[in-house]
């Protein structure tokens, strides 16, 4: 009985022999081609002489066939032409049989360094997929989030304050209407704040001043609802805002291990880009998730209650619809 397989794994039920099949000679594996691994070749000769049952194995492969063609073929075929030996008459030399190992060897060892590479990828979006997932927990299980709002408020306040005021710059060449207009932006702030009040402060003294506002519009918010409902409204907001930004972060992460193996040819190591890069990502992430947390609860206004599991169970990333509801 002849038995064609087109892939054999190593595993599995022992293949038992009929009768008077052991005293033929048993099983016999015919290779038709040699695999690029040699572990894949082992597991199909291991198919023959089981549980101490008689067989053998014979493996074929043509100089034309991949695995020669790609590591060395021409300089055997190059030979077998000087010798003039015809295209029907098989190679046995121990030279063909060096060079068909050693070629899976060097398949192996790539094999080896690209798995090694995605593993390497892979931690990076771990951390940062544990991170992520801490939060949503939080967030899931009914944690009072007054504290993080507040800790929120101080980290875009002195966010804004660094990427406006420099202290290696002068006084005049600080940007205090660009950092004013922020601030009234992500605050909702309603009354006009004066510039002129802040030319005189020191950077310190600008983020007391800007900080104690931003909490005071924070605490008058909360007067608007009762507080376990503002407090409902935080993680709701929280929860939207976190599954929305992780997923755009994931396919912008995506797209940069694509292409982030092209800076080998800049003499750059890819897997150290894709972790300064993608930690720079993750760290805009956060910030943004901040700022858009903050941006809509300035903006709320008492209406009607919305449950979160409702929310978290919810499919649609569409942030707009998550908004109207909320309002």
């Amino acid at each position: 009985m002849v038995t064609i397989a087109t892939n054999m794994a190593g595993r599995g039920t022992d293949i038992k022999l009929g009768e008077g099949v052991a005293e033929l000679g048993g099983l016999k594996i015919i290779g038709t081609e040699r695999h690029e691994s040699r572990r894949i070749d082992n597991q199909l000769r291991g198919r023959s002489g089981r549980q101490g049952d008689p067989g053998e194995s014979r493996f074929y492969i043509s100089l034309e066939d991949d695995l020669m063609r790609l590591f060395g073929s021409e300089k055997i075929k190059n030979l077998v032409e000087k010798l003039g030996m015809p295209d029907d008459e098989p190679i046995e030399s121990k030279m063909v049989t060096n060079a068909i190992e050693q070629a899976q060897k060097k398949v192996e060892g790539n094999n080896f360094e690209i798995r090694k590479a995605l593993l390497q990828y892979d931690n990076v979006m771990n951390k940062q997929r544990e991170i992520i997932y801490n939060q949503r927990r939080q967030v899931l299980e009914g944690e009072n989030l007054r504290d993080t709002i507040f800790k929120m408020i101080g980290d875009i306040v002195d966010a804004a304050i660094n990427s406006h005021i420099s202290d290696d710059r002068h006084k005049e060449e600080w940007d205090l209407k660009g950092l004013i207009n922020y601030f009234v932006d992500v605050f909702n702030i309603s009354e006009k704040i004066n510039i002129d009040e802040f030319e005189s402060l020191s950077k310190d003294e600008i983020r007391e001043k800007l900080l104690s506002i931003a909490n005071k519009v924070y605490e008058n918010k909360e007067k608007d609802f009762e507080d376990d409902k503002i407090r409902e409204i935080e993680r709701i907001v929280l929860l939207r805002t976190v599954d929305v930004k992780w997923m755009d972060h994931i396919d912008a992460m995506d797209h940069l291990k694509q292409g982030i193996g092209l800076r080998a040819y800049r003499q750059r190591d890819p897997i150290y880009e894709y972790q300064i890069e993608g930690m720079n990502m993750f760290d805009e992430m956060i910030y943004s998730i901040k700022e858009d947390t903050l941006r809509f609860l300035c903006r709320l206004k008492p209406e009607k209650e919305v449950k979160r599991e409702r929310v978290a169970k919810e499919t649609s990333t569409n942030y707009d619809e998550s908004v109207k509801r909320l309002q």
